[in-house]
This record gives C-alpha cells, structure tokens and sequence, in this order.
C-alpha cells in the first residue's frame, strides 16, 4: 500500500519513496474532485453533516498526505524527492484555488449559513462557516470565469516562483565551503565549533578545516573568529547568497520582482489596492496603515536606544580592538566582546552549561508544572535516525498529542527552525484524532562523545517552537479547521511561541535544566545574574533590524510598485534610512534570502513578530504577578488561549485571559525601554 493514503495512524517515513507521491497525489485529487462533484449537485439542504463534514474529511486527507511530502523536501531534500515535489506542487495549487472559486460550493456555505439550524451548530463549526465564506471571497469566488482564470494561473505561477527561491537559497547555501588550512586562522573559535570543522573537512578528504554557510559553522565565526579576513570572507558568502555575483542559476533577483508583482495582480483582481490589503483580511491588524503606525510609532521609541548601542560599540571598538570602522562582519564580533567586558561572560561559556540532555528535561518539567501533564519518549520511525519522538499525557495517562522532534542541521534540511502539523486534533467516527506536530530545530549536532550544547538563544528558541507545538497539541477544539493552530490569526499565532521565550529569563526554570558539560555544576547563580543584566544588551539595535524587515516587507506589498522606477533594493535603503542605524554595505542582497516572505506564509505579515510580541509581554506579565510557575494562571492560559484554537478571535481570548485589551507597555518594559 502507497503509505501517502495510510490515514490509520503515523506517517510511515520508512516506507516513504519519492515514486510514491504522485500517485498518491493524482489518487487523492481525483477522489476528491469526484466528491465535490457529488456535493454540488445534491439536492438537499446542506447541513454539517451532509456537506460541510465530507468536504472537511477528503481535505484532510490530502493535507495530511501532501504534508508529508513537504516536510519531507525541507528536511531531508534530495534531487528525487525535489523533482517530483515541484512537479506536484501545479497540481496542489490548482486543485485549491478552484477549491477556492467553486460557485457550487460558496453556494452551499451560504446556504448552511442562512439555514434557520445555523444557530445550533457549535461556536467552533460556525466559525469555520464564516472562515469558509471569507476564504472563498479571498479565493476568487465571485471573480467572472476569464478573472477566475487568470487568479489560478497566478496562484500557480507564485508556487513555484516561492518554491524555486527556497530551491535556489539552500542550493546557494550547500555550494559553498571554505577551508582554513593555517591553524592560526582558527583563533578565538570556539573549541567545539573548531573540532566540528576538522571533522566535516576530513570527510570531504580535504587537510584543514572546513567552514560552511550553515548556521552551526556561520554564526560562530562571526561572532568569535579572531581573524578579521575570514569574518569578511564568510560575511560576502553569506549576505550574497542566492544573488547575481555567484551561480546564474541561483540567482533569485527575478523571482523576487516577479513575486511581487504577482501579488499585486492577485490582490487587483479581488479588488484590493494591494496585496498587503489581501493579506491583512483575516488578520488582526485591521489595516496596512494601522500596521505602519504601529511599526512606526515602536521605531520611534527603539532608535534612541539603537543608536546609543551603536555609540557604545564604536567607542569600544576603537578603543579595544583597534576597529576605528565597523565594518558589517565586526559587529557581531565586537559586540561578543563588548559583551564579555561590560558583563564578564560570554555565549560561549554559557553554552557549556546547556547540554542537550538537561535541557529537554528541564522544557518538559515547565510545561509539566504549569499544565498538570506528563512528557515522556515514544516510539515512532522517523525520517532520520536523529529524530525522536514523544507523547503528551494528562495526569490520568490519556494521551493529549505527540511530537517529533529534529534538533541538528545537515546540509539536506532547510535553516531555521519551525513547527508544522503532521495530524490536527478532530472528532472522528471512532473518538477524538490525536494530533502529531513536527518540531524542527538547527543546531550542531553532538561532538565527541559529548551531548550536543546549546547556547542560551538556542535554548529561546526551542522553548520558541516548542510554543507553537503546545499550541497545535493542547487544543481542546474537535472539528478540523479551527482545532490547534487552524483558523488563528497569523499576526496572533506567534503569542504562545514568543510567551514561551520567557521562561528562558526565569533562575527557578533555568537552573534545573543546566549542567556544566565537563564539571556537572548547575549555572551559578553569578552567571545567571550577568545574563540577566546583559538581557536587553543591544535590545535597540535588535529591534530595530526587526523592524526594517517588517517595514521592508509591509512597504513592498502595500505602496511599492514592481513595475515602476523604484527598484526592491531602493526600497530596502529607503526604509533602512528611515529606521536603522547600521547600514550594511551595498554588496549585501538580504531580500534574496528573505525565506519567511519569499518562499513562506509571511508576505505582508512579518510585522506579526513584533505585534504578538506585544500581547505575549502582556499576557506574561500577569505570570509576572502571579507567580510564574503558578498552575492556576498555567491552567486559565491552556484554557483561553490554547485550548480554543481558531474558534474565537484571537483579540477575544486574549481578553478573556487578561481582562483587558493588550497594551504596549508590558513589551517595551521587558525591553528595558521604560522603566
């Protein structure tokens, strides 16, 4: 049996072959086409059950198996699997978007809608109706057949121009390498990061140590290599990646403009001004200008504090370091050690307290106390052999969700790190579907004989994505497209995730979960007090680059035309002028590898960061007052943000977790920006 249409259970990744997505696919389409055809033309009033449920149960069938296979080309990408997954990919689009425009089904949602039962469905099925019937308006619905036409054509043109800039970047990524043959060029490089180097070069056959674009290699250099031609070198390498200065083939100039201006005809045929107006209809924000204002008015609070960072950086560069120009490969560099002198501690030192087999525990013992449930290891194949997996159980043993989880880079996976959905909570014939997430991460793998090592923002980050998951796995919600993460706003679905980081701040949270990677003592408390102070250390420059890419972004969808004189890169400098303080020199080509709007779902949305970065600040902030590892405040956050999934607003939750609407206070306070 083709394990793409197994639904019984757990994806079966060891018995997974690329030759078996395309039938799979074609197999599914069909079924599921052959459906629709039998809903649209069946005579009776539609209800849940005779309409809106089959459709829901075909649907998630080709999700779960298309998910699949897009899990698989991010983290274990081979040229097999890539060519039948482009060659797919038409195929899927095509099928949505006339999903999307099926006049026959629109027809039938708003007769469900307008039916006198209507009122007796759940909150949950008539919200996933209204959803349903904005969705179809988004999706060309009401377009005359010649607009419906060209809408599909354009949906499918922008798969695959977001999938070719994906493509296209981890190629640029895995094509480079550089091989430092003098020992002396290693100096100031972490020792782990070093022996890592000399290992990747010996399996390449080659003397030396082999240094590379992925993060694990990258960063450090950046941050500690001594010597100041290699940080330039690997700089160059990185910041033109994917651009016209390295293969043709790669180069994602054209792909960028093309986007765009795909977008801008899509958002034009619905009647939009633009598409950052599209985007924004099923978000929170209510506007392209209320986004400006407020990415505006918190760039206004932060560059009084960037520029001081910058100061104190330049002051101390030149007088420590000799650097009297900061050039753009100094600055993680100079600021390391900045760091180090005013606060006596570096990353490095840090890391060695957080071995991977600490950290884990420690995650799982928070989410333990604040929720009443059990973490444990499971047993599931997986699609490689560093993948582990795990339930979630309440108290009584019940299985509440499971996860797999995929910590290391290989040059076969994608950077970054994200959740996604492998199966979402729903009821089914035969009880209640547990939902599976895949938690995906990037950081070195073991060394040595040693546990694999995290740095403290490593730690932040997968205590970051391991909020999505509980998100997707504590749903309480049964019916499929408001359960998890379903049906929430993608300006409010970062809130559990950015909520989570702040544990990370907390000695009661971190100590437990740190061990000294040679010695076994706990972080001394020392320590953590200088991690502490050093908290918001740069936090103006940090905002700052977050809100260029936000701005950057919100512009490019909302007043930037790709056909007029005003180029993406002129664009990227003019907002850089407006907000940021470190302009970074003129060979940089950061937009070819923008992923998160290029070849992601945040086109016209990664001002979302920082917008759920206010509720999350608001919402700890009663922790804060509570008690942080309070179950009852634990228990009302599961039960009205996590629990409700996409059933309510997401501005409703959050008021009926804290009483109030958000404020920007609690963030900039955090932030060490008001007192």
């Amino acid at each position: 049996m083709n394990p793409l249409l197994d639904f019984s259970g757990l994806p079966r990744f060891e018995a997974f072959k690329p030759e078996y997505v395309t039938p799979a696919v074609d197999e599914l389409l069909a079924a599921n086409r052959a459906l629709i055809g039998q809903l649209a033309a069946d005579p009776r009033a539609p209800s849940w059950e005779n309409f809106a449920a089959p459709l829901e149960d075909a649907n998630e069938k080709l999700h779960r198996a298309w998910g699949q296979v897009g899990h698989l080309n991010a983290v274990m990408n081979s040229p097999e699997l890539r060519e039948v997954y482009n060659a797919n990919l038409p195929k899927i689009t095509q099928y949505y978007t006339e999903l999307g425009q099926h006049q026959g089904l629109f027809e039938k949602f708003r007769r469900l809608e307008a039916a006198p039962d209507f009122a007796r469905l759940s909150r949950a099925q008539r919200a996933i109706v209204a959803h349903e019937l904005r969705d179809f308006r988004l999706g060309g619905a009401e377009l005359p057949a010649d607009k419906k036409a060209r809408f599909l054509a354009i949906r499918e043109q922008l798969s695959a121009l977001s999938s070719r800039f994906s493509d296209n970047l981890l190629d640029a990524t895995n094509a480079f390498a550089h091989y430092v043959a003098d020992e002396t060029g290693l100096a100031g490089i972490p020792a782990d990061v070093v022996q890592t180097a000399r290992e990747a070069a010996q399996q390449d056959g080659q003397p030396g140590w082999k240094f590379t674009l992925h993060a694990p290699s990258y960063l450090p250099v950046m941050q500690y290599a001594d010597d100041r031609a290699l940080r330039e070198l690997m700089y160059r390498a990185y910041s033109t990646r994917a651009a016209e200065f390295g293969n043709k083939e790669w180069d994602n100039t054209a792909l960028i403009t093309g986007i765009v201006a795909l977008r801008r005809e899509l958002a034009q045929l619905l009647g939009f001004a633009d598409f950052a107006e599209y985007s924004l209809e099923p978000k929170m924000a209510e506007s392209p200008q209320q986004v400006l204002q407020f990415l505006n008015e918190l760039a206004a609070r932060a560059r009084p504090f960037a520029e001081r960072d910058l100061a104190e950086l330049q002051q101390f560069a030149r007088a420590e370091l000799a650097l009297h120009e900061l050039a753009a490969w100094d600055i993680a560099y100079a600021s390391e050690k900045l760091r180090i002198a005013r606060y006596a501690f570096s990353d490095q030192e840090v890391k060695q307290y957080f071995p991977e087999t600490r950290v884990l525990p420690g995650m799982f013992r928070l989410i333990e106390t604040l929720y009443g449930l059990t973490i444990e290891a499971d047993v599931a194949n997986g699609w490689h052999p560093d993948v582990r997996f795990f339930s979630i159980r309440e108290r009584n043993g019940n299985v509440l969700g499971q996860f797999y989880l995929d910590l290391y880079a290989r040059p076969s996976k994608r950077g970054g790190a994200w959740m996604d959905d492998a199966i979402t909570r729903r009821r089914v014939a035969n009880g209640i579907q547990t939902p599976v997430a895949y938690l995906t991460c990037n950081f070195a793998a073991p060394v040595g004989g040693k546990p694999a090592l995290f740095t403290h923002d490593e730690v932040i980050t997968l205590f970051h994505e391991f909020g999505h998951g509980l998100h997707h796995l504590l749903t309480r919600i049964e019916q499929l497209g408001v359960s998890g993460i379903n049906g929430v706003e993608w300006d409010a679905v970062e809130l559990p995730s950015q909520f989570m980081e702040n544990f990370c701040w907390e000695w009661d949270v971190l100590r437990p979960m740190t061990s000294h990677v040679d010695t076994q003592s706990a972080l001394p408390r020392e320590l953590f007090d200088k991690m502490l102070a050093a908290k918001n250390f740069q936090i103006g420059l940090q905002t700052v680059r977050q809100l260029e890419f936000a701005l950057f972004d919100m512009h490019l969808h909302c007043d930037f035309d790709p056909a007029g004189t005003q180029s993406v890169a002129d664009l990227l400098a003019a907002v850089r002028r407006q907000v940021a303080v470190i302009i970074p020199p003129a060979f940089n080509r950061f937009a070819h590898s923008f992923s998160h709007v290029f070849a992601g779902g945040y086109a016209a949305g990664y001002y979302g960061y920082k917008w759920a970065e206010v509720l999350s600040a608001d919402v700890y902030s009663l922790f804060e007052e509570r008690g942080v590892l309070d179950p009852a405040t634990g228990g009302r956050f599961r039960d009205e943000i996590l629990a409700v999934g996409g059933s309510r607003p997401a501005l409703e939750s959050f008021v009926a977790f804290r009483g109030r609407e958000p404020k920007i206070d609690a963030l900039l306070k955090h932030n060490g920006m008001i007192t």
